[in-house]
């Protein structure tokens, strides 16, 4: 997978700018800009849902779900969020199960490691025995005498544009500056050989910048296109569900030029939906002065192996194959994320970039609207969306 995330660049080369405001969303904070906020806005959702490792990579080492915490188990490798992050709230409790000499890190605004290594170059927050919470490599983010041996101690480290703020078990240990405002992974080290196994809980993040695009309780944000949503759509246990009876597409009640949108959906065998983005009213995707839609398909379908490669799961369709295909089997909650920016569109699925769009390579594109609706395809089947937020376009 590490390979995989390397090569998205192979239709073109473009160079993304730090996050940009989006009409009606917060915008994230400056780099460098002021104190850090004690509660900056944002969307927080948990990173860890205490029964599988939904929304992880791991490689090199052996991780598992054991009484609902995440277990570093054995070997040297490093564990992975499926999305980047830039400005976040981090909080999170952990506990090493060796009784001295423990060792082990968080790592934030992180790449993959480099081919031949273990962990990452940058950057971890330690937690070795008498230095933990530590941001290695910045002098004044140090402290000691915060942490409890034997316990599980709680983080919350706050991080936006240059600054970071970290408080353990409640209590301020450290301001520092000078962090380079990338975006980056959120991560684990397992260093089980030498420096013990860890336990992690409670992890939570809020992705600051972003705001959600669905409550949890109702349509609240979101109509039937030209009809009433209740035909199909409905919420059950904080979940949006598209029954796959006659009825509506599931449109946005706002229109929207560049975004980054993040998601979770689920299929059942066979499934088959779509994310439109910056469609018009009508919702049509197909062709000059449309939008685009994103598709959503088990792709492991018996019925789907004969299909254009544009058809494929994440594919822009009709426009951009997806370059791997990386769905989740049918039944399974999948990470997706959107982003566009002027003509040029970036999927992300379970972790791996699989389609870069451009103008040079695709220039089908320059014909598309650059703004418009956000929609969830009604497609005679049943299908799931969760954790819907939206933040800037970059």
């Amino acid at each position: 997978m590490m390979q995989a995330l390397r090569n998205y660049g192979r239709y073109c080369l473009v160079t993304f700018a730090f996050a940009l405001p989006l009409a009606g969303a917060e915008p994230a904070s400056e780099s460098g800009s002021g104190a850090l906020s004690d509660s900056p806005s944002g969307h927080r959702y948990p990173l860890f849902n205490g029964k599988n490792l939904h929304g992880w990579n791991v490689a090199g080492c052996e991780v598992a779900v054991e009484n609902g915490v995440l277990l570093l188990k054995s070997g040297d490798g490093f564990v992975w969020t499926d999305h980047k992050y830039r400005d976040f709230i981090l909080e999170l409790e952990w506990r090493p199960l060796k009784d001295q000499k423990w060792d082990s890190g968080i790592y934030i605004r992180a790449e993959l490691p480099r081919d031949g290594k273990k962990w990452p170059d940058k950057h971890q927050v330690n937690l070795l025995e008498g230095h933990e919470g530590n941001l290695i490599g910045f002098s004044t983010a140090k402290s000691t005498g915060l942490v409890v041996n034997g316990q599980w101690n709680r983080l919350r480290l706050v991080v936006v544009g240059t600054q970071a703020k970290m408080e353990i078990n409640g209590k301020p240990a450290w301001v520092a500056d000078g962090i380079p405002a990338e975006k980056g992974y959120v991560g684990f080290q397992s260093e089980v050989p030498l420096g013990g196994q860890f336990e992690f809980r409670s992890i939570f993040i809020t992705e600051i910048g972003y705001r959600s695009l669905f409550n949890g309780s109702d349509l609240t944000g979101w109509e039937g296109a030209d009809q009433d949503a209740a035909k199909c759509w409905g919420v059950e246990q904080e979940e949006l569900i598209c029954s796959g009876a006659p009825g509506p597409w599931l449109r946005s009640k706002e229109q929207f030029s560049d975004f980054n949108l993040r998601l979770e959906y689920r299929t059942m065998n066979g499934g088959n939906s779509g994310v439109y983005c910056r469609v018009p009213a009508d919702g049509n995707h197909h062709g000059p002065g449309s939008g685009v839609e994103i598709q959503i398909l088990d792709d492991r379908a018996e019925q789907y192996r004969e299909l254009k490669p544009y058809q494929y799961c994440g594919s822009v369709y009709g426009i951009a194959p997806a370059l791997q295909r990386v769905g989740k089997p049918a039944g399974e909650w999948n990470t997706l994320e959107i982003n566009c920016k002027g003509t040029a569109y970036v999927v992300t699925h379970n972790g791996v970039v699989i389609v870069h769009v451009c103008e040079e390579a695709f220039p089908e594109i320059r014909q598309r609207l650059r703004e418009g609706y956000l929609g969830l395809q009604n497609h005679s089947e049943k299908v799931w969306f969760r954790n819907l937020r939206l933040g800037p376009g970059e």
